[in-house]
């Protein structure tokens, strides 16, 4: 499909995204790096616990921890 076709489907409000190739999509600033944390133990086991009880993994719980934190920074 043509760049103007594309912008003329678009400009009349039809449906575009079946036109797209969203395999390799990303959203800005959303991309995932791994990186290596030392916890002390009694730290891991209290993760764990409340991993269970909120039925996450203790990577869920940690992310989400921090994402709260961050924001109330920001």
């Amino acid at each position: 499909m043509k760049a103007s076709e594309f912008e003329k489907k678009f400009d009349d409000g039809e449906n575009i995204v079946e036109d797209l190739d969203l395999s390799h999509a990303r959203r800005p600033g959303e991309e995932q790096k791994r990186i290596n944390v030392d916890f002390p133990v009694w730290m891991i086991q209290a993760l764990d616990r409340e991993a269970r009880r909120m039925g996450v993994t203790r990577q869920s719980v940690i992310k989400t921890w921090l994402a709260e934190r961050l924001q109330q920074q920001g």
